[in-house]
């Protein structure tokens, strides 16, 4: 009987799952593995306590694995790619693909098929196959580039909006106020959610590069609180959330854009294109998908969103399955 591993290593996470031919038959869960996140050695030693754990959990030796796939956030990273399969290839025996975490979530959607996957998570991009095969992507340039309408762009662009606001408000001459709704109320909510005491140490810690003694700021982990803020009537917070779907819905227009351009379309006829999306903004924040259905409404009337989010590990099983 063949075993398979599937692995999604994305910006926040890294899940795993071991299978045969038909069943699931063990998941297990770390911390992410992207080398842009945390050193090489931090990663090899999560990603192999990983292994170990599903491995124990099925039953299954990782010297009997037939293939693994193996979805990493940042694989245009040649050190990234070059890593994974080191790490990878001395842990588990069998065939190794190795891709993007984005196109085994095209696949989760798809199955191989035509169609427009976006990625909003810790970071953001979007990728899409047309019918005859090709793959086009746009975004996914990093948080200092890119990330568009990402966890980590929401955290960002909500600080930035805060601090925007309380100098107009200063400028103006307007009374600060101290309680309710506005720049400072959602100022206090990121201070308390970082444990931090003024708007200085504030400004201090997200202009903080990292080291080992002091990480940098973790900016995604703002975003549930802007759509908490959002949802108690904080206009600027909303608007932020607003703008991150807007920003999303123009990266699959991009794609679709690639995919349809002349002088060679390589789209059907087909009036629809389906649209899928994962990743924990537009998962949990509901303001945020929405504001993203309604530009591409606009963007592109033939896009037909999907109404829940799809699961990685599922296109990674599916790649490792068929090879």
């Amino acid at each position: 009987m063949s075993h398979f591993l599937a692995i999604d290593a994305g910006g926040s996470k890294t899940q795993c799952l071991l299978a045969d031919e038909g069943r699931v038959l063990a998941h297990a869960t770390t911390g992410t593995v992207k080398l842009m996140r945390v050193g090489e050695p931090e990663a090899t030693a999560r990603l192999q306590a990983m292994l170990a754990e599903v491995a124990a959990a099925a039953g299954v030796s990782l010297n009997h694995i037939s293939r693994t796939c193996f979805g990493l956030a940042g694989t245009s990273s040649p050190a990234a790619r070059a890593w994974a399969s080191r790490v990878l290839s001395s842990s588990v025996s069998g065939e190794l693909l190795i891709c993007g975490d984005e196109e085994i979530a095209l696949d989760a959607a798809f199955r191989g098929g035509p169609g427009i996957l976006i990625v909003a998570g810790t970071g953001s991009n979007a990728i899409g196959r047309t019918d005859a095969g090709e793959v086009y992507g746009a975004g996914g340039w990093g948080p200092v580039l890119g990330d568009e309408g990402s966890g980590t762009w929401i955290g960002l662009e909500a600080i930035r909006a805060a601090l925007r606001a309380r100098d107009r408000e200063q400028l103006s001459d307007a009374t600060h106020v101290q309680t309710g709704i506005g720049p400072t109320s959602l100022l206090r909510e990121i201070e308390r959610h970082w444990k931090l005491n003024s708007l200085g140490e504030l400004v201090a810690y997200a202009n903080q590069r990292g080291d080992t003694d002091h990480p940098a700021p973790e900016f995604a982990s703002l975003a549930p609180i802007v759509a908490r803020c959002a949802e108690q009537g904080d206009a600027l917070a909303a608007e932020v959330l607003n703008r991150a779907g807007v920003e999303l819905a123009e990266l699959v227009a991009l794609v679709f854009g690639k995919m349809a351009a002349p002088p060679v379309p390589t789209l059907t006829a087909s009036p629809v294109i389906g649209v899928a999306f994962t990743g924990g903004v537009l998962t949990h924040i509901a303001r945020v998908r929405d504001a993203m259905t309604a530009r591409l409404s606009v963007l592109l009337p033939a896009a037909n969103v999907r109404h829940s989010p799809v699961d990685p590990l599922e296109g990674a099983l599916w790649r490792a399955r068929r090879g």
